[in-house]
């Protein structure tokens, strides 16, 4: 989806400065000789002693200048790995979507006996992942229980599925909200 805003984006400011360009070395607006500027000193003094001019102009750049800062930090914020480099043994290798493998681990997770949800991120290169998970444990849950379970099972599968020779992991844990029991 950033790939796509990003073309758009930056075919507009394209077609724009091509336009701008366009239209200046056309002539317009008409110039007589050289020595012609493109903007006389009556227009650029016009606007002034108009009591609107300036806020309206600081304004306007004050919202580009956070739609740009917003456009650059949206490209630094890639937090989720696209692909993985799986090793096929003929040196060529193959990807696999970064996705698949969240998927592939998230349902593993979420088939553990005592996990109520779970998310997973994969960060890193993609030659080296590594793998946020989430846990939102059921109330009667053992979290060691559960570690051992995501070490043993999910990561483990994952990892020799996509042929790592290590997939290290952060999961953080948290107990669902739960009622309180009632003694009857």
């Amino acid at each position: 989806m950033l790939s796509i805003v990003n073309r758009v984006l930056l075919g507009v400011v394209g077609l724009v400065l091509a336009g701008v360009g366009a239209v200046v070395l056309a002539g317009w607006p008409p110039s007589d000789g050289r020595n012609d500027v493109l903007l006389s000193r009556a227009d650029r003094t016009r606007w002034r002693d108009t009591g609107w001019w300036w806020p309206a102009v600081i304004a306007a750049l004050a919202v580009l200048f956070v739609l740009a800062l917003c456009w650059f930090l949206a490209q630094l914020r890639r937090r989720r790995l696209q692909e993985v480099l799986v090793e096929t043994g003929d040196g060529e290798g193959a990807l696999l979507r970064g996705r698949a493998l969240e998927s592939a681990l998230l349902a593993d997770a979420e088939s553990l006996d005592g996990v109520e949800r779970a998310h997973v991120l994969l960060r890193g290169r993609r030659t080296t992942p590594e793998a946020r998970m989430g846990l939102v444990l059921e109330p009667r849950a053992e979290p060691t229980r559960m570690l051992d379970g995501v070490r043993a099972e999910a990561l483990e599968r994952a990892r020799s599925s996509a042929g790592l020779e290590r997939l290290p992991a952060e999961v953080r844990l948290r107990v669902a909200r739960h009622g309180a029991e009632r003694a009857r």
